[in-house]
């Protein structure tokens, strides 16, 4: 497949036309339109710095089903000793930096720009990226953003410096989410720590059939309030 360059005109290229490594287009912005345009056609952002904007829509996508999350019997434990406590967008400018800190492992998570981190505390302003944070005794030590579309949460990164405080972080998304029927959390790429929790591989077919319609949806209140969503979670 060709590797299409975006100009200033707000729009894609259809997703199923990416590149086998998932790579769809090039250029553009990250303006919220754009972004957001991005996420309904099942297509996100992933780029290094000194690199141009790169636009992907992998095949098989990574998605976990809220009501399939897997709690492992040692995480159980921890989760229910209540060492952590945890948050709806109290600290979103916080949670996205921290996830651009450096990992051990390259592969944990995608190194984010400043641009990228700008674009989005945008959304966040916006309504529309969210953040669920993990705390011990007042100091954030994990946590996870992303975008909030119709009955779809698109996963962006996670970040942890406690152990298990991101996996805690996920358990409670899901379990916020199942609690309002919502179709999925895109995880965009495999990983094992992820498919330890209960994510599975379909195919972008199957994905873009879900989004298509779970973006649309109209049903679901506001459920990012942080006084409320701390009730449910």
């Amino acid at each position: 497949m060709p590797l299409f360059r975006l100009s200033k005109r707000l729009d894609f290229p259809p997703a199923w036309l990416a590149r086998s490594d998932g790579l769809l287009c090039i250029g553009g912005d990250l303006s919220s339109k754009r972004l957001l345009l991005a996420y309904k056609n099942g297509i996100f952002p992933w780029f290094s710095k000194d690199e141009p904007f790169l636009w992907w829509s992998p095949d098989p996508r990574l998605v976990l089903f809220p009501k399939n999350v897997n709690i492992s019997k040692s995480l159980n434990k921890k989760i229910k000793k209540n060492f952590l406590t945890i948050t709806v967008d109290n600290a979103f400018e916080r949670t996205i930096r921290s996830c651009a800190k450096p990992r051990k492992n390259e592969h944990e998570g995608t190194w984010l720009v400043d641009e990228m981190i700008d674009s989005y505390i945008k959304l966040h302003n916006m309504g529309y990226a969210h953040s669920i944070e993990t705390w011990k005794k007042n100091k954030l030590v994990g946590g996870l953003y992303g975008v909030c579309l119709g009955g779809s949460f698109f996963g962006e990164s996670m970040f942890s410096f406690e152990s298990d405080a991101s996996k805690i972080a996920l358990v409670a998304l899901a379990n916020h989410l199942k609690k309002y029927s919502f179709d999925l959390i895109d995880c965009q790429v495999t990983t094992t720590h992820l498919l330890s929790m209960g994510a599975c591989e379909i195919s972008r077919n199957s994905f873009l059939d879900i989004i298509n319609e779970s973006v649309k949806r109209k049903d679901i209140k506001n459920i990012w309030d942080p006084d409320t969503a701390l009730k449910t979670i």
